[in-house]
């Protein structure tokens, strides 16, 4: 992206930010991850969103480079949450006679964010299809509610082909970060859009019919390349079909005996054959791979110990969360540890119960408290069931 240049008339004027540890404040990002935010050159100049206030003072310099000396005619916002909006504020105050593009929802949610001057005066509200001119350029808007807040929505610049999509088509990683883009993708995606699928399979079907060029998303890197794979994914991801043959195995270990079970069915499935075997501590791990690998793959063998007549925590965390998430179509072995009243199974299978087209693979297991040569017997009996077609 030479100069920051996306077009002739479009320029990047994100920024990226390495300082942070926690995006959302839970989710991890050891390569830190960008704010995107775009200029359109035209009769008139349009910013496309803000950034978060971690990056406002980066932003504002690259804004003002790329204007040179320009006024900004209007700033269209895509999406409200503060990583996307922290700047609207600042910008508003800086260009007073801006005017701001968005939809209804946009407009109501606005207010709980910034009090805006004159803010009926300044307001431009679009709704599903409809175009605005700025000159050569000719944005046509498309609403993506609940992908994945209420006032999303994306624009179309009809004479670039180039498709602004907000969180979508989003990643971890700040842009100088030089890494395969599905695996920090596919975390985002599961962790932070994962609930909405029908909402995304809504907004791809709408997308199917322009014709897109380049997509330029709110994180991560600007695509212009094979645009076929990245549109691939996010069907595959937002319908819940496994993107990946293979067998996850998530435990949550007290003293160790669950995790040596753990280990030692990742032994035989391989042994037998599987084509990819993932496992994670889920006491120790990173909990939104975790929630990745359980999306991406088509098996799952939950492993827990007993803990206060329940299941132990982490275990229960991970459920959970993938219930909210509209996890489905899957197969999941069980495996629980006590001592002497063992509850693992019977709590997993509560929180499983509900989840749609999920097949409970036998035998269900239970280790009380270090693994047999019976319970390696069991072992053997799950893997060749799991693995079955």
């Amino acid at each position: 992206m030479e100069n920051n240049k996306i077009t002739d008339d479009i320029v990047y004027i994100g920024v990226d930010d390495k300082t942070i540890d926690l995006f959302e404040s839970q989710y991890i990002v050891p390569n830190g991850v960008s704010y995107n935010s775009y200029l359109i050159k035209d009769d008139k100049y349009v910013v496309m969103d803000t950034v978060d206030s971690r990056g406002t003072d980066g932003w504002l310099s690259n804004l003002e480079n790329a204007l040179e000396g320009h006024d900004v005619d209007y700033l269209v916002i895509h999406h409200l949450e503060p990583d996307h909006s922290s700047s609207i504020g600042i910008l508003c105050d800086k260009y007073p006679k801006m005017k701001l593009i968005g939809n209804a929802k946009t407009f109501a949610f606005l207010p709980q964010f910034f009090n805006i001057d004159n803010i009926q005066d300044r307001m431009v509200v679009v709704n599903e299809g409809d175009e605005i001119s700025f000159g050569k350029h000719t944005l046509k808007f498309i609403m993506a509610p609940m992908v994945h807040w209420p006032e999303v929505m994306f624009s179309y610049d009809i004479t670039d082909k180039v498709l602004f999509s907000a969180d979508a088509f989003g990643k971890f990683g700040a842009l100088d970060t030089d890494e395969e883009w599905a695996c920090e993708a596919r975390r985002y995606y599961f962790n932070i859009v994962g609930k909405y699928g029908v909402q995304v399979q809504a907004v791809l079907k709408k997308a199917s019919n322009i014709d897109i060029k380049i997509i330029c998303p709110l994180h991560g890197p600007i695509l212009n390349e094979n645009l076929d794979y990245y549109i691939n994914l996010y069907d595959t991801w937002s319908s819940y079909r496994a993107e990946t043959d293979g067998v996850f195995i998530a435990f949550a270990s007290i003293h160790g005996n669950t995790a040596k079970v753990a280990y030692r069915l990742k032994e035989i499935l391989e042994e037998k054959g599987a084509k990819k075997v993932a496992i994670s501590d889920l006491a120790r791990e990173d909990f939104a791979e975790a929630i990745e690998d359980a999306f991406r793959y088509d098996k799952i063998v939950l492993a827990a110990s007993s803990y206060n007549a329940k299941v132990f925590p982490p275990m229960e965390n991970l459920l959970v969360h993938l219930k909210d998430k509209n996890y489905q179509n899957k197969k999941i072995g069980i495996i629980e540890n006590g001592t002497w009243a063992p509850s693992a199974a019977k709590t997993m299978l509560e929180i499983i119960d509900g989840m749609k087209n999920i097949e409970i693979v036998e035998p269900k297991i239970t280790i009380k408290t270090k693994m047999k040569e019976e319970d390696e017997k069991l072992l053997e009996e799950l893997a060749d069931n799991i693995l079955k077609n």
